[in-house]
């Protein structure tokens, strides 16, 4: 044997490691549950980010509040009220990762600053390829995908289904609220 058996164990500790590091959180909603594997190599300080607010409650009793059939499902950052909750601070646009906005995937909410995210999320529904990073420049920068849907797309598609309309200032609000109830960590 040539290489003795490290060309079969390799590859076999290679995927051993790839799941030691591997962070699952689950969004418990009122439509069922959505399961996010986190990409913790490729947008490290976003995944940190979102860890953190999960960690700390953060999540707990807050809603999507913004649902565009074909676009995003987007949640994380306001109360059943409709009151936005007090965030941390902004973190870095990891935008440049390679990751791409397409269905199944789970980006960062931000203004129009390119880092000003902070807790909100969406969940692309459809290939958002306007959202991809192009340069570093205030247009260029895009949106940092951090996650993909692991399980649970189908309670995504229900989501994404449900009726919207205005309430106050906000546009494409469920009719009846999407809780996301609890959010549970699997490291």
């Amino acid at each position: 044997m040539r290489n003795g058996n490290y060309d079969r164990i390799l590859p076999q500790f290679l995927i051993a490691k790839l799941s030691e590091n591997q962070i699952m959180i689950t969004l418990h909603t009122n439509h069922g549950e959505i399961t996010l594997e986190l990409e913790t190599e490729k947008a490290p300080l976003t995944a940190e980010n979102f860890i953190k607010y999960a960690k700390d409650g953060f999540y707990d009793g807050t809603v999507f509040h913004r649902v565009i059939d074909g676009f995003m499902v987007q949640g994380g950052g306001f109360t059943e009220d409709m009151e936005q909750k007090p965030c941390g601070e902004t973190i870095k646009n990891e935008a440049n990762n390679g990751l791409l906005n397409v269905i199944g995937t789970v980006a960062m909410a931000r203004t129009s600053d390119p880092h000003s995210a902070t807790a909100q999320f969406f969940i692309n529904i459809g290939d958002n390829t306007f959202l991809d990073f192009k340069s570093e420049t205030e247009q260029g920068w895009g949106y940092c995908v951090f996650a993909k849907i692991s399980a649970g797309m189908d309670v995504v598609n229900k989501i994404k289904a449900v009726n919207t309309g205005n309430q106050g200032m906000h546009q494409d609000v469920p009719l009846e609220a999407v809780i996301i109830e609890k959010v549970t960590i699997a490291e």
